[in-house]
């Protein structure tokens, strides 16, 4: 493997690359060997989130030669695979270079004959799958490494469903990109035959708001609790203009801000992470909601596509939800007020992802509808609304790591309508006299208390790869007896389709005799291999706590 690492950061120091980018080469491969190969050793694929990887130079980082070399793969696919007019809709977040990677982008596309729309700024990743199928557009492309720490950024890419690819497209784009060995295959520069680049303004926030707002369920309640007092901060990100436009449109008033993070900054200056998983991201909004007695916090991740909320406890604490609490408490109030509205006849459905939480399973049997169960990753829960146009109508959808959407206008991720329906949510509780904690808490009383919690274990670099394999390995050839005391009485392996009725994933989970689940997996776009825990019942706090401590060694 060195003598190939070290060839291809040959290859590039020979060929047609920029001087600056030269000389970090050389001086990695004079100063730190270690880094180099990292750089080299592999291309950038598409995973869950599509291409995601740290700035720097090299075919294993986003710069802009792998952004130009991808959007090159990207328009030979388009145009020997597409019909008609080709067009394609661009947009970035907050990160380092995230406009002008998709300049680059949009360059590349224009000067290949494919017309592009493109934002004049930042703009959640909702946005671009809406606008995609308002377009009519064949792809999309997102500048974004959603919530990954300030070094890394992505490229995702949608087709014209408005979702992100998945195979064999994801693939066969790939296959294209691997074709583009050089600099001077990609058509950087626009020629006079190049296609009009059309930059786009707040006339698609408009539209797009227009849509989601006819989402919306309880008017009379959001009117009479117009006064609910909302902290919102978009850590540093592209939800920074649409989500208090949003909650202004809907009647709320008291929207207070953390000014300091409604700063566009890709560096993140006030947190460690960008991520509203982490309790780190919401605490100076938290802050503030103590300050002005606020009673829901909501944060979203740098591309708006994640929603980290706190909320009163009994006592008045502030007290943070996890992705499982959010979506369980949005889809226990759409399927009530759905069904309040007599608006659940016909073929409606919900969809979960294998590791989110399996009480939003349990509210939905209550309501007669069905549960879709995919793999990890939302393009998995477009593909299910996507495969069920014209025969079923998608209700919500969620994922533990704090991704929910709402109806079918957008096909990802959507934190704007997911923060407008918990405000909404609240607003109705307000109705029944209880706060967002309390109906949690009849939720609980109603269906069991469910529990669940996730470890992660980073191994960075190539070394890192490759004994996250072998964990999935010893896993595979060695599964735990039992969980938490618990005998195993059940593996399902999501590496073999033909048992799953899934996609093939390199995915374990173990099943103990209490009915509590262990779900193994490597991350699609971080360094880490995850654990996540589920557990039901009085004492599945407990459970949980002896299945950190048996998978946390």
């Amino acid at each position: 493997m060195e003598k190939d690492f070290r060839q291809v950061a040959q290859s590039w120091l020979d060929g047609n690359f920029d001087q600056q980018t030269k000389d970090q080469i050389k001086e990695l491969m004079a100063s730190d060997p270690v880094a180099l190969e990292d750089a080299f050793y592999r291309n950038l694929e598409f995973g869950t989130g599509g291409l995601r990887g740290v700035m720097g130079v090299g075919t294993n980082r986003m710069n802009k030669y792998t952004v130009g070399m991808a959007t090159q793969g990207l328009a030979n696919y388009m145009k020997a695979n597409c019909q008609g007019e080709l067009s394609v809709c661009i947009s970035f977040d907050s990160r380092n270079n995230s406009e002008a990677f998709a300049k680059i982008a949009a360059d590349v596309l224009s000067a290949n004959g494919i017309k592009v729309y493109i934002f004049d700024k930042l703009h959640p990743i909702a946005l671009m799958s809406f606008t995609v199928r308002t377009k009519k557009a064949t792809a999309g492309i997102m500048i974004t490494a959603s919530h990954n720490p300030k070094e890394y950024n992505g490229y995702k890419v949608f087709w014209s469903d408005g979702a992100q690819v998945i195979s064999p497209v994801d693939k066969d784009i790939v296959a294209e990109v691997a074709k583009i060995t050089d600099p001077s295959m990609v058509k950087f520069e626009r020629g006079e035959d190049a296609a009009p680049i059309q930059v786009m303004g707040h006339e698609m926030d408009e539209a797009y708001l227009e849509a989601v707002s006819t989402l919306m369920l309880s008017p009379e309640s959001r009117a009479r609790h117009k006064d609910i007092k909302i902290v919102y901060t978009p850590i540093h990100g592209s939800g920074v203009n649409i989500v208090p436009e949003f909650l202004q449109k809907l009647g709320f008033e008291n929207i207070y801000h953390v000014p300091e993070q409604d700063v566009v900054d890709g560096n993140f200056p006030t947190v460690d992470s960008p991520n509203p998983e982490e309790p780190g991201a919401l605490a100076m909004a938290v802050a503030v909601a103590d300050k002005e007695g606020a009673d829901i916090v909501m944060a979203t991740d740098p591309d708006a596509d994640r929603l980290g909320i706190a909320i009163r406890d009994n006592e008045g604490k502030m007290v943070l939800m996890t992705g499982n609490q959010t979506a369980s408490i949005l889809t226990y109030y759409i399927l009530r007020r759905w069904s309040e509205l007599g608006k659940l006849s016909g073929d409606k459905y919900c969809v979960k992802t294998i590791v989110t939480t399996e009480l939003i399973r349990a509210i939905a049997d209550k309501y007669g509808v069905k549960v879709y169960n995919v793999l990890t990753g939302f393009k998995w829960i477009a593909d299910i609304v996507k495969k069920n146009e014209g025969k079923g109508e998608f209700i919500c959808g969620g994922e533990e790591s704090y991704g929910f959407n709402i109806g079918e206008y957008v096909r990802d991720k959507d934190a704007p309508i997911s923060c407008a329906m918990v405000a909404e949510c609240a607003a109705w509780a307000a109705d029944q006299g209880k706060t967002l904690y309390q109906l949690l808490q009849d939720i609980y009383a109603e269906f069991g208390y469910f529990k669940e919690s996730l470890i992660s274990v980073v191994r960075k670099g190539k070394t890192g790869a490759e004994e996250i394999a072998q964990m999935m390995v010893d896993y595979r050839n060695n599964p735990p007896k039992e969980l938490a005391g618990s005998p195993v009485v059940k593996v399902v392996d999501y590496s073999k389709p033909e048992t799953t009725g899934l996609p093939s994933s390199n995915v374990l989970q173990f099943y103990n005799q209490a009915g509590d689940v262990v779900t193994v997996r490597p991350s699609g776009t971080e360094p880490k291999i995850k654990f996540y825990f589920g557990a039901k019942g009085a004492d599945a706090d407990e459970k949980i706590a002896a299945l950190r401590a048996q998978f946390g060694k």
